[in-house]
């Protein structure tokens, strides 16, 4: 459990990603980050590195605590990473209409353009 692992195969360890190939297709297209550089899949990694992964837009701080290969359990696999993400803001206000309601008047139009920023 301790020494070195590749990354990809630690970001499918703890579970960040369903599969291998996902994390390493991630890894091909610049998803991820070890200690602030671009990683490869191959990459080894060691506890106490950071890594940064984007998903869906967004991202995830972990830092390696334990260094697995083979998948886990959930309780056991949030044991080798720690999880410094910051909170996600919640999601924008969007004006939602009654169904059926039918189209909206100009007056309606420019509300929503006005909520929605434009």
């Amino acid at each position: 459990m301790s020494g070195t692992a590749r990354v990809d195969a630690w970001l499918w360890a703890v579970r960040v990603y369903k599969t291998r190939s996902v994390a390493t297709t991630a890894c091909r297209a610049g998803h991820i980050r070890v200690n602030g550089e671009r990683a490869k899949a191959a990459q080894p990694v060691r506890p106490g590195d950071e890594i940064r992964v984007r998903i869906a837009g967004f991202d995830r701080h972990l830092v390696v605590r334990a260094t697995i290969t083979k998948r886990v359990s959930a309780p056991l696999a949030a044991e080798a990473m720690e999880d410094r993400t910051p909170p996600r803001d919640p999601a924008p206000l969007v004006a939602q209409r009654d169904r059926g309601a039918g189209r909206p008047t100009k007056r309606e139009r420019r509300e929503i353009d006005r909520l929605r920023g434009r």
